[in-house]
């Protein structure tokens, strides 16, 4: 789950972070409220799950209450690459000498946390890994051992930081790991990491994912999940227990169990196909599922063609037929679907379907031959 920059810092406050003082605000009073409480000079941040806030105008230095005003009511409904701002951030102004960069990321491959840092902040870090990849310093922590005063001294020294602050960050991103460990992050970035003119250290921003499948442990964290900033195909999947992923191609996937899926998205790239979607039905699907599934699929603009890839063995494929047949009674599809179906009850399936005539529907026996169907059914 993604934590807006307020949320992320107030996490991060209750681990004992320095973060600068602010106030959320949803309303254009609100905001010139907290303004005024805060004191001038003040930055109106917008409150969206993206990068590049700043260039699109959506952080503003307001030094009196009219340009709070002026800053709040521009912000405020403004579209930020696609997703509207509903919130804004009031927080005090910082003086900042420097700024850094630092996260910490779950590693899978590695099976540990990797932590970062760079002098180089306020830039878009895969930027600055293809510009300058020796500005980086990493550290891969064991999570036995966990993060100690050493770690942050070598990544210190191997990222050129300032002599003065080299405790300091080290201190820093101390606190940094024990947020991850205990708040059972998958990243926390600061970007930018800032040092002030007084040579404090504090998180300027922040940007927190945390574990869904912790939340349970956490419900504090889980309270902060916003639908409005949730992709709207991923809600609607959520909301009908299916499993979905959104991809940036155009051809909808549709498979029982995650392996399937995932191997149904290389054949299809192999094809030459880019899938828009990853949806598991799961183990069992019912037609209600498949019904569902269809809907969710097809929610998305992009698809052109959609791939449904079953193979039956607690799932039944006249299930998976009668939940297709269904689906084009309600919802009545307008792009081709190329249907696989093997395993348990497969030909009483591929029967119903050949019965059913749905229009636009093509069956196909092998996973290959399906996706070469469906990639030339997009183009």
């Amino acid at each position: 789950m993604d934590l807006l920059e307020y949320q992320g810092k107030e996490l991060l406050a209750r681990q004992g972070v320095p973060v600068p003082n602010g106030h959320a605000a949803k309303t254009v009073d609100e905001a010139v409220a907290a303004a005024e409480q805060i004191g001038y000079p003040c930055v109106v941040k917008a409150q969206v799950q993206i990068g590049g806030r700043g260039k699109a105008g959506g952080i503003k230095l307001a030094n009196n209450v009219e340009e709070a005003r002026e800053h709040s009511e521009a912000i405020l409904g403004m579209d930020i690459r696609g997703l509207t701002v509903h919130e804004v951030w009031v927080e005090e102004a910082s003086d900042i000498a420097s700024e850094y960069y630092a996260s910490i990321v779950f590693d899978r491959s590695a099976k540990a946390p990797l932590v970062l840092l760079s002098t180089k902040g306020g830039m878009d870090i895969e930027a600055v890994a293809d510009e300058d990849p020796d500005a980086i310093a990493r550290l891969h922590v064991d999570p036995l051992l966990g993060f100690q005063d050493f770690h942050g001294r070598r990544l210190a020294f191997d990222a050129g930081v300032d002599e003065d602050v080299v405790r300091p960050i080290g201190q820093m991103l101390a606190k940094l790991y024990g947020a991850f460990c205990d708040e059972e992050a998958m990243l926390i970035e600061v970007n930018p990491l800032i040092i002030t003119t007084d040579r404090q250290v504090k998180a300027l921003d922040a940007k927190v994912t945390l574990d869904n499948n912790a939340l349970f442990r956490h419900p504090e964290n889980a309270a902060l999940s916003d639908p409005s900033n949730e992709d709207p195909q991923e809600l609607m999947a959520k909301e009908r227990d299916l499993t979905y992923v959104k991809l940036d191609g155009d051809i909808g996937i549709l498979g029982n169990g995650a392996g399937l899926v995932m191997s149904t998205l290389d054949v299809v790239a192999q094809a030459g196909g880019s899938p828009a979607n990853f949806l598991d039905a799961g183990g069992g699907s019912k037609a209600e599922a498949i019904t569902a599934a269809v809907e969710v699929i097809l929610s998305d603009p992009k698809v052109k063609a959609v791939l449904f890839n079953i193979f039956g063995g607690i799932t039944r494929c006249d299930e998976v037929a009668k939940g297709l047949i269904e689906a084009f009674a309600q919802i009545k599809p307008t792009v081709p679907f190329v249907v696989r179906l093997d395993g348990t009850n497969d030909e009483a399936g591929r029967k119903l379907l050949a019965d059913a005539n749905l229009p636009n529907v093509h069956a196909e026996a092998t996973m290959l031959a399906a996706a070469e169907r469906v990639v030339e059914l997009a183009k």
